[in-house]
């Protein structure tokens, strides 16, 4: 599911500084925030965004008519603005200064664009993997540390949606991670999650369970047809490709159950992408294999995008109350326990 853009926070999009990995085979292109030299903090924070195929910032151009009295004539004058919208959740100014905050481009899709005209990029599509951005999160890292804070205190990771599932590969792939954020993500496959909504209809009476075996049925042969065609990415499944759905079938809980490190698991209540009950797994699999370095978390009352619904009687548009940095302080006041 997308994830909400946010306006509540300044996106600081020129405060960022840009760099990149140039490898025989690719170039790896991220982005830091610092509350001043990078080369003076001594703690590295990573976002590994969702699955959206768009840039971090959306540039939109919005036209307005003010009029203005030139020699007592009124003239109509068209002035433009940009408007950015942020995939970013963060306030960057709530975040610690010891800390650089680092996020990492996708391959083949710009920092920002202009929402009018862009569209996601073949390489992009073949290249879309989990093994690939937990390669990318691997070599950032390795990076970092080489060349911009060699001995750093604290390398925490944070992953939402589909980021989660790469936060669990990496988390245990990658040595210098101290602290993982695992955030709205699920437990089993995430073709799983598809079956659980079909059952949930049927609890809450919206379906029969005749009408869901149907439903069950259709799905089981979506699922088979992407997994016999694992690497197409002309084929499409609820608007992602074959290649997409087939390389993020990874059950999380196996990559999760293979972390030593301190583990944050967050958990919406409300959640509408990744249902509750797939995440309920995650605790009881670390009880069974006798692993004391989880942290659960459920906030009851959020949704996908950590927010809350706010719906005026009389008025048909939803607000919402945005609770990103009230998770996110949560699991820094873990992080520095």
């Amino acid at each position: 599911m997308p994830f909400l853009t946010f306006g509540q926070h300044d996106p600081k999009i020129e405060e960022y500084q840009h760099k990149k990995i140039i490898l025989k085979s690719d170039t790896i292109h991220y982005q830091i925030y610092s509350k001043g030299n990078i080369n003076e903090k001594n703690k590295i924070l990573i976002y590994f965004q969702g699955s959206d195929k768009t840039p971090l910032f959306m540039k939109t151009t919005k036209s307005d008519t003010i009029k203005v009295v030139e020699n007592g004539i009124t003239k109509d004058i068209i002035k433009d603005s940009i408007i950015i919208n942020s995939f970013v959740p963060f306030d960057l100014d709530r975040i610690p200064s010891d800390y650089i905050f680092v996020l990492i481009s996708k391959k083949g899709i710009p920092f920002s664009a202009g929402r009018e005209t862009y569209k996601p990029s073949q390489i992009f599509l073949e290249n879309e993997s989990l093994n690939y951005r937990v390669w990318q999160g691997d070599e950032v890292i390795n990076d970092l540390t080489t060349y911009y804070i060699k001995n750093p205190t604290k390398v925490v990771i944070i992953g939402h949606s589909e980021g989660a599932d790469v936060v669990a590969k990496l988390g245990h792939t990658n040595k210098r991670i101290t602290h993982i954020g695992f955030w709205a993500g699920g437990a089993n496959t995430q073709y799983y999650d598809f079956a659980l909504f079909i059952q949930r209809d049927v609890q809450s009476g919206k379906i029969t369970q005749n009408e869901a075996v149907k439903s069950l049925d259709s799905l089981f042969n979506d699922i088979k047809n992407i997994e016999s065609d694992p690497n197409n990415i002309e084929k499409q499944w609820l608007e992602n490709s074959y290649r997409r759905w087939a390389h993020f079938s990874e059950p999380s809980i196996d990559n999760l159950l293979k972390i030593n490190k301190p583990l944050f698991v967050a958990v919406a209540g409300k959640d509408e992408a990744v249902p509750i009950e797939s995440s309920l797994l995650i605790p009881i699999e670390f009880i069974r294999h006798k692993k004391t370095n989880l942290t659960f978390k459920i906030y009851p009352d959020y949704d996908h995008s950590f927010a809350i619904p706010l719906q005026d009687e009389d008025d048909e548009d939803e607000d919402w109350i945005w609770e990103w940095m009230t998770v996110f302080e949560d699991f820094m006041k873990w992080v520095e326990q």
